[in-house]
């Protein structure tokens, strides 16, 4: 026969660990978060990386003023999808211009380079606000995307396409 659970018995199971609230987000016990990593300047620091680049992005708050190698955004990622690839954190977490970020990013193109700095955002969300990584998590912009460009190989005309063959 199979077992049957109460009411009670769930209400006990979801409260051990992070139970969700009505809206559908993941509730989480602050004692359980660790402290935010915040230095002297109020800023947070993190690490973002994707195909080749590297992004350091500093995080403090602000109003949402977004500066890549000394330049705005709108300048340096001339293409919107780019530019929506950065935002997406923000609006994610519900924070949308409520951070000023400045990044340097160097290596790879600017799809990298954006990606880059979306999870070097992501990161440095999480140190500064630690109650927000399981939304940044859920969206998949917590983990590296380490997919990069094959190598060529010897004896072939690119990775993996051979010279044309000759029969005689």
């Amino acid at each position: 026969m199979a077992e049957t659970n109460t009411l009670e018995d769930l209400k006990s199971v979801m409260s051990g660990n992070a139970a969700t609230a009505e809206g559908g987000a993941i509730a989480v016990d602050p004692a359980t978060l660790p402290e935010p990593k915040i230095d002297a300047l109020g800023r947070s620091y993190a690490t973002g990386k994707r195909k080749n680049s590297i992004a350091r992005v500093w995080i403090k708050p602000g109003n949402g003023k977004i500066t890549i190698n000394g330049r705005d955004q709108e300048v340096y990622f001339a293409r919107p999808v780019l530019r929506m690839i950065i935002a997406q954190t923000f609006q994610v977490t519900d924070r949308v211009n409520g951070f000023d970020v400045m990044a340097t990013v160097k290596g790879g193109g600017l799809s990298g380079q954006a990606g880059a700095i979306r999870q070097g955002i992501s990161k440095a969300l999480t140190y500064y606000e630690p109650g927000l990584r399981p939304a940044l998590k859920a969206a998949g912009f917590m983990t590296r995307d380490s997919r990069v460009v094959e190598r060529k190989k010897y004896g072939k005309a690119k990775a993996r396409k051979s010279f044309q063959f000759s029969k005689r």
